[in-house]
């Protein structure tokens, strides 16, 4: 079982140069937690999970009211938030590589990329889904 098989291939992507109230658009609308950020050739140069998401954001138990909180994401930067050390794996990578690599990290996802390029992404729930059907 190859990672090609099973990865997503539409993958919801932002720009470094955005803020992070795109991200948490993003992941609101897709029902995703984790955006590769990508430069203006489409490749990867870091990676914003949910909990970085809410690791920026003012926290709700605060009084700050909910605009407070959106209006906040809407100053900061990406490129202050995104982890750049992003562990990768290719396309033709067996599923097992994969999830020995999540494991090991202590990751909930993997961006798939081939020749500089970001072609996909594995997760922790693609990953339950191969098993499911086993």
């Amino acid at each position: 079982m190859l990672v090609r098989e099973y990865m997503t291939t539409k993958v919801f992507t932002v720009r470094f140069d955005k803020k992070l109230i795109a991200v948490r658009e993003i992941m609101t609308w897709a029902h995703i937690r984790h955006v590769p950020v990508v430069n203006a050739s489409g490749g990867l140069v870091g990676l914003i999970s949910h909990r970085d998401l809410l690791h920026a954001a003012i926290s709700s138990v605060t009084a700050a009211p909910e605009v407070e909180r959106v209006r906040h994401l809407a100053d900061v930067p990406i490129v202050q938030v995104m982890k750049t050390d992003v562990q990768t794996i290719g396309p033709e990578d067996s599923i097992r590589n994969a999830a020995l690599l999540m494991r090991q990290a202590k990751i909930g996802c993997l961006p798939v990329v081939a020749n500089g390029k970001l072609v996909g992404i594995i997760t922790g729930f693609d990953l339950v889904g191969i098993v499911e059907k086993l």
